[in-house]
């Protein structure tokens, strides 16, 4: 057989073991003899080995009323197993005269569905042990190991209660972790056996079948390992036409794989107790005796008593210690979220302070990923490695919570920052924004104990042909150095990962509907004070018309009454009140622009411009002093072909307005890209400028220059105005979901760049 076909072989053979039916073994051990009945209670089915311990023969068994056997009373309680559910045992005593002896058994029968399974041991007594007996063989052990806090103080007085009360030569607790491997984690054994304390077992030891018969079961007890199992008659069912079900059978034979692997610890006896915790099988309670060992059923029943109780305390300290943890985890929960919920930037409150995110789900490190902005709180990779474990995330995994102890296994680039996240915790916060938490843990190495080398569990031959599984030989310490793995996440801290996410999705939602709120409200303050403004200023021009009238027939038609000053002051009143209407109508023209709706429509801006060209030449005299410049024909754009000429118009005037130069010129145009234009902001149509060689404007007043009523100079130099232009430019280019900006240097011009979409 070549490598590849030896490694098949053997993975073949390993998932067979793992998938053997060893609740169907078609015999039982000799201690007892086994009996099947029908619904009439007559015996279909025996032990090959009636004839050596009840002295009869299985003819005169087999196809026989159980009354042949037992009498009427002994039959009629044991008919009450019918009315029972599936696996509840009923036990008794029962006396049968053997080759003419007396002879007592303890009988224990259960039933299947359509079986009732009957099981015959000799026993010396002939009486139940009393509740008194009983009591005060389990009473002290039982009050031991419930005072008893501490879970690891716990499981060891639990094996040296049960040594001390069996009397086997060795008692172990055996732990499963998730994968169905274990570890030894308490031993009370005699002082000349070498010890098991801290050793690690691989899943194969103790395989799924067997790991499942011991959550049905709850204890399992062989006497003699090396006694010949006895087969029953008929091999198969007569009922079902199938094998006998022998899950719960406490007389069913030994799988042969199980009984070597014994034999090669040296164990001939052993009484193993399943330790059951919220349903689950948590571990067992192992017996191991170097010699065959019996235990009356009585004692057993003590065992299964006693597995029950510390059970119960087991869940109860394990529940305990996970409980306080989880509390811890649920406060400071709370209190991350609340503040959160409280801030007004909650991204803010994600990171700051630092240690809340990490303690969360105790973790070393943390990142937060809000699309392509990445915050590193903790002992974390670089960032440049935190983006890269996010772009294999987005192709890798789908879930929303993932989690693992070893991401070098699954992302081997990893090794690379191995000391800062050989653990990963990654929480998706949104589907549609590339939104994350990773949580990162350290690598931790350890050093474990096996019995044995685990990679040689089992060892595969081939003799003719016939592949042969047989379990390891040797169980001395073993040791294996575990590296590229953290501490494993707790499904309490996944649960804390995943409350976080809630929160944080619901928090979200809440402030989207308060900014809602919001928006609505202050849209509907906004339409109330354009409505104002623009009731207000249409009613103050008349009264504002009347003071310049009067005031100017008083200049006109009483000016020789009036001494100088008197004159000085009407002509004052006469230009505030034309300053004043100007103010008016500025404030008139940008609540007009509030209420309006656009119209756009395909506009040719090499015509609209050359159009508003021709009239702005028109109307001033020194026209010829200035230079307008277009380097390339304009695009054809969607727009209001009124309110983008208003713009033009307002650019174009106040290039030549705020410009000192001989030479002076205005250049029009757009460019197909801008330094300012993230990717984020791409636009239909491109960035428009109007450039000039003017004045300049100084750093800090490149966004004043945009409010209303604000100019830079007093009303005596350039010309005067009210500081209402570029106001009212910036509504229309937000009306159009564009934005303006200027870049300037004073005394070498200044760029006005602007989108319209």
């Amino acid at each position: 057989m070549s490598q590849s076909e030896d490694n098949l072989a053997s993975t073949a053979s390993l998932t067979n073991h793992d998938r053997k039916l060893i609740h169907l073994p078609g015999s039982i051990q000799p201690h007892g003899v086994l009996l099947t009945l029908n619904s009439q209670l007559q015996i279909v089915q025996v032990s090959n080995n009636t004839q050596e311990i009840l002295g009869k023969s299985i003819s005169e068994l087999l196809d026989k009323p159980l009354t042949s056997l037992l009498d009427n009373q002994q039959v009629a309680a044991i008919r009450q197993c019918w009315t029972k559910k599936h696996g509840i045992y009923t036990s008794c005593k029962v006396f049968i005269n053997t080759n003419n002896s007396e002879q007592y058994f303890d009988c224990i029968a259960h039933r299947t569905e359509e079986t009732l399974i009957l099981e015959l041991e000799p026993t010396q007594s002939s009486s139940e042990l009393s509740f008194l007996s009983f009591h005060a063989l389990v009473s002290e052990a039982i009050a031991d190991i419930q005072k008893t806090s501490n879970l690891s103080d716990f499981l060891h007085l639990v094996t040296s209660q049960v040594r001390e009360i069996t009397a086997f030569d060795r008692v172990i607790i055996y732990q499963f972790d998730h994968t169905g491997a274990g570890s030894v984690v308490a031993e009370a054994k005699r002082e000349d056996l070498p010890p098991y304390l801290g050793l690690h077992y691989p899943a194969t030891d103790i395989p799924l079948q067997a790991r499942n018969l011991y959550k049905r079961g709850m204890l399992r007890f062989v006497p003699n390992l090396t006694a010949t199992a006895v087969k029953l008659v008929p091999l198969d069912n007569p009922i079902t036409q199938q094998p006998l079900d022998l899950s719960l059978s406490i007389l069913r034979s030994v799988d042969t794989c199980c009984m070597e692997y014994y034999q090669n610890m040296g164990v001939s006896g052993i009484l193993v107790i399943a330790l059951i915790q919220d349903q689950q099988l948590w571990g067992l309670i192992s017996c191991h005796h170097q010699t065959p060992k019996q235990l009356s059923y009585e004692m057993r029943q003590i065992c299964a008593f006693l597995g029950r109780i510390v059970s119960s305390e087991l869940t109860h300290k394990v529940n305990e210690l996970e409980l306080d943890y989880q509390v811890k985890l649920k406060s400071l929960q709370s209190e991350f979220i609340e503040s959160i919920s409280l801030a007004d930037n909650f991204i803010d409150a994600l990171i700051k302070p630092e240690i809340r995110l990490l303690d969360v789900v105790s973790a070393s490190g943390a990142a937060v990923c809000l699309d392509n902005e990445i915050t590193l709180v903790g002992t974390t990779p670089e960032i440049e490695q935190v983006r890269a474990v996010i772009e294999w995330a987005d192709t890798q995994i789908k879930d929303n919570l993932f989690s693992t102890n070893s991401l070098p296994q699954l992302y081997p680039e990893s090794v690379a920052f191995k000391d800062t996240a050989s653990g990963l915790l990654l929480l998706r916060i949104s589907q549609v924004r590339r939104y994350y938490i990773l949580w990162f843990r350290p690598e931790v190495i350890q050093t474990v104990n096996w019995a044995g080398n685990p990679h040689q569990a089992f060892q595969v031959t081939e003799v003719d042909g016939t592949v042969t599984l047989s379990p390891r030989k040797s169980f001395a310490k073993w040791q294996e150095t575990v590296r590229l793995t953290s501490l494993p996440w707790k499904e309490c801290e996944l649960d804390s990962a995943i409350a976080l996410r809630n929160a944080i999705v619901g928090i979200v939602l809440s402030k989207a509907d308060e900014l809602a709120k919001i928006n609505r409200e202050l849209e509907r303050s906004n339409r109330q004070l354009a409505s104002f403004a623009y009731a207000a200023s249409h009613d103050l021009k008349e009264p504002l018309r009347g003071i310049y009238n009067y005031s100017t027939i008083l200049l006109e038609d009483y000016a020789q009454v009036l001494d100088d000053e008197g004159i000085e002051c009407l002509q004052t009143v006469v230009n505030l009140s034309v300053r004043m209407e100007t103010l008016i109508n500025a404030l008139l023209r940008l609540a007009q622009l509030g209420q309006a709706q656009l119209r756009k429509q395909a506009t040719n801006l090499n015509e609209l411009l050359t159009e508003l060209i021709d009239i702005l030449r028109a109307s001033r005299p020194d026209s010829h002093l200035f230079d307008i410049r277009i380097p390339r024909p304009l695009p054809t754009i969607d727009c209001d072909a009124v309110l983008v000429n208003e713009i033009f118009s307002n650019l174009i005037t106040n290039a030549f307005k705020y410009n000192d130069k001989t030479d002076q010129w205005v250049e029009i145009g757009y460019l197909d890209s801008h330094p300012q234009q993230t990717q984020a902001q791409s636009f239909v149509n491109p960035v428009f400028y109007v450039r000039d060689n003017g004045i300049g404007i100084p750093q800090h007043h490149r966004e004043t220059i945009f409010r209303l009523f604000k100019r830079l100079h007093s009303q005596e130099k350039y010309g005067g105005g009210v500081g209402a232009g570029l106001a009212i430019v910036k509504k229309i280019v937000e009306l159009h979901n564009g934005r303006i900006w200027v870049e300037s240097s004073p005394g070498m011009g200044s760029t006005f760049y602007l989108t319209l979409e």
